[in-house]
């Protein structure tokens, strides 16, 4: 005789309390709102995959703003899957405009920004007419891709559907136009837009920076001022941290001077924006002196002050800002360690890069990215310990880039080991068949310990492959 099966810790009695039991009603579904705010609340996809499953019983899944939370969190959260992001679109019978351009902002900030330009075509194809939020994100993918080509393609299309009057679409055109390096074509945008604000002038200046233009810069930033046009924190941040990656010093101190002119408060962000700035630019007693005056500092503040001395050579100083940001008790990030372990490859401190290393993940639970794997075989490299920095690159879990590879091959080439240079070259040659600056430093290497037959045979394959030196190429760093 069978047992009588279980639910929870009570036995069935009989039949009839088993139909009873059968017939026992479940909870009505949550309602739509209810629904849609746990989308708004999930943390994986998991989560949302259940999340889904429950509209698609409750019928739920047919309102628009239901599905359109489903989109947001599966297209734009770190946790998010843009392939399931777009079978949901495609599940929807009429995806509203929403819709569209949710899936359209999340592809063009993925790893492939072109794909967006794919949704822009087929919601075109479809009678689907764009609406005043789409251009700023497909002209973000143009950013993403320095496309000048799609920017003017898009630039056409903006003006066809009657935006290139609206502010924010104006605004994307001229960064896109800026970072696509086509600075004549930003200009021209910017000069014919009659009703400008500090936004549109803010990204007119960061965009004349970007593109090695600090004279127009400066006159623009002038200008803004001269028309009224104050400049408010979150602008002059823009400007800073556009100062700091072109090496655009002066500007940066115009920008300081305007601060303590007008005795605007700052706050941390303007004043990480500005140590951040000064250290990049290399004038470190400045950058020291902004960081010491900040009452309050965050993790960015300290990243910007420890990796700035780290670049320019001041390994000690760097490695001392670390260690007073743990007696601050300040947790660090992967960014942290970028310049920590840059500065140990700069003071050849290789015990103390491996200790930083290892304690990333085992101390701080930071998983180390190809970054930090590219600092410890510069560092090993340097250290003369080729087999290693090797090893490492196999545990890797990415394949390496040229940079590391680059890397390793320089450290071949320092310390004489030829046999780990054989292997390089040829992963090398993978990513980059055309480079002969690979083949040049074996060519050496063959000569350094006498091997001329392998130095004619490389030269021959230099020769008979039609292989050209890439401009700009240099073999330490790999670029």
């Amino acid at each position: 005789m069978f047992r009588r099966p279980l639910i929870g810790k009570h036995r069935l009695r009989s039949s009839r309390s088993a139909i009873r039991c059968v017939h026992i009603q479940s909870p009505p579904p949550p309602h739509l709102s209810e629904l849609s705010l746990l989308a708004d609340k999930c943390t994986s996809m998991r989560q949302l995959q259940q999340i889904h499953a429950q509209m698609i019983v409750s019928a739920t899944i047919n309102d628009n703003f239901a599905a359109s939370r489903l989109l947001s969190f599966s297209a734009l959260s770190l946790h998010g899957d843009l392939i399931y992001a777009s079978k949901l679109l495609n599940s929807v019978q009429q995806p509203n405009m929403f819709m569209w351009n949710t899936l359209i902002r999340g592809l063009a900030i993925s790893p492939d920004p072109s794909e967006a330009f794919f949704l822009y075509i087929k919601m075109r194809r479809i009678g689907v007419t764009p609406g005043k939020h789409t251009f700023p994100f497909l002209l973000k993918a143009c950013s993403n891709l320095q496309s000048l080509t799609s920017c003017k393609q898009l630039h056409t299309q903006v003006v066809k559907v009657g935006l290139d009057l609206d502010l924010h679409v104006v605004n994307s055109l001229i960064r896109g136009y800026s970072v696509s390096c086509s600075l004549k074509d930003a200009r021209q945008v910017f000069d014919e837009f009659p009703d400008k604000n500090v936004n549109i002038w803010t990204t007119m200046v960061c965009g004349s920076a970007q593109n090695n233009c600090p004279e127009d810069a400066l006159a623009l930033f002038d200008e803004m001022v001269a028309q009224k046009f104050e400049p408010n924190g979150p602008s002059l941040s823009s400007v800073l941290s556009v100062c700091a990656q072109s090496g655009c010093l002066d500007i940066g101190e115009k920008i300081h001077r305007y601060i303590q002119e007008k005795v605007l408060e700052t706050g941390v962000i303007l004043d990480t924006a500005l140590v951040n700035m000064y250290a990049k630019n290399g004038a470190l007693v400045m950058a020291r002196n902004c960081f010491n005056n900040m009452p309050h500092k965050n993790i960015v503040t300290w990243n910007a002050m420890i990796s700035g001395l780290a670049v320019h050579g001041h390994a000690k100083e760097a490695l001392d800002y670390f260690h007073e940001l743990e007696r601050h008790q300040v947790v660090p990030n992967d960014r942290t360690f970028v310049g920590v372990l840059s500065a140990c490859c700069h003071a050849g401190m290789l015990d103390f890069g491996w200790k930083i290393f290892k304690s990333m993940r085992s101390v701080y639970g930071i998983e180390p990215k190809i970054q930090h794997y590219g600092c410890m075989v510069d560092l090993l490299g340097r250290g003369g310990r080729v087999l290693e920095a090797e090893e490492l690159i196999k545990e890797m879990p990415w394949k390496a880039d040229l940079k590391i590879l680059g890397a390793l091959l320089s450290a071949c080439g320092s310390h004489g080991n030829l046999e780990v240079a054989e292997r390089v070259v040829k992963k090398m040659i993978v990513l980059e068949p055309d480079n002969h600056g690979v083949y040049v430093v074996l060519s050496n290497m063959y000569a350094d310990v006498g091997r001329w037959e392998d130095v004619l045979r490389v030269r021959g394959i230099i020769k008979d492959g039609s292989l050209t030196k890439t401009p700009g190429w240099s073999i330490v760093g790999g670029e």
